[in-house]
């Protein structure tokens, strides 16, 4: 019987490869997203995934639609935490919402999200967790306090998910990506990505989405049940961390 997977921000980047690797490796896929419905409605379309919209950082947004998408597509086997946002600024000049946007929507989205599917997981035996975290939450990045707080909040979650989930057959990683080529990304002056970005990445060159996805879809197989509370840092050699 295949196992059913939410991605949360899951229609676009690095979410949408996410969301198509997990459907090509079997999986049933719900993928959720925050406001864009032309986009949603054109992944949705494409892809035959089904997409859902709610709000990752409020609780009740959360609750009522993963019990929503497990009527409807099925029990949550497989959560991959995805849904991000920046609001970059030097923290001198860091406004309180922008701090507070980034920790709801990257941090609080953590517990929101995986409380509403952990007593099903530990019911059935299986779960699969994985957290999608940030060189920058390793390494940290000027005019990012707040989003390198949040991946690096997600890494100790998860690390601590992990030794609670694991004699219930649930594990907890995390994988953190380096620069990829998303249209984000691809949206940076070229000038400036060829003198300040890809001179600083060993392979030299920007990571794929589809990299990141396979990375996920083997933590999330059977044969990653030994492999839990760790961090899959995807980078392209910038950082190594330890």
């Amino acid at each position: 019987m295949s196992r059913t997977a939410l991605v949360t921000g899951g229609t676009r980047g690095i979410g949408a490869a996410i969301s198509i690797g997990l459907k090509e490796a079997g999986y049933t896929v719900a993928a959720s997203y925050a406001g864009n419905d032309e986009a949603a409605n054109a992944f949705k379309a494409e892809t035959g995934i089904e997409v859902y919209k709610f709000d990752v950082g409020d609780f009740q947004s959360c609750q009522d639609a993963i019990a929503k998408i497990e009527g409807e597509v099925g029990p949550i086997d497989v959560l991959v935490n995805n849904a991000g946002i920046t609001r970059d600024a030097m923290l001198h000049k860091m406004t309180i919402d922008q701090w507070r946007d980034v920790m709801s929507t990257n941090m609080d989205s953590l517990f929101n999200t995986t409380k509403n599917v952990i007593d099903g997981m530990r019911e059935r035996g299986f779960g699969r967790i994985i957290n999608i975290s940030s060189i920058n939450g390793q390494k940290g990045q000027m005019g990012q306090t707040n989003y390198s707080a949040a991946k690096a909040g997600l890494v100790g979650f998860t690390k601590a998910l992990a030794q609670e989930g694991a004699r219930k057959g649930i594990t907890a990683n995390a994988v953190a990506p380096g620069y990829i080529a998303t249209e984000m990304v691809k949206a940076i002056p070229e000038d400036v990505l060829n003198k300040q970005i890809l001179p600083y990445i060993p392979v030299g060159r920007l990571g794929e989405p589809e990299e990141i996805a396979r990375c996920v879809a083997f933590l999330a197989s059977d044969e990653a049940g030994f492999i839990t509370g760790s961090t899959i840092t995807v980078n392209g050699g910038q950082y190594f961390a330890s």
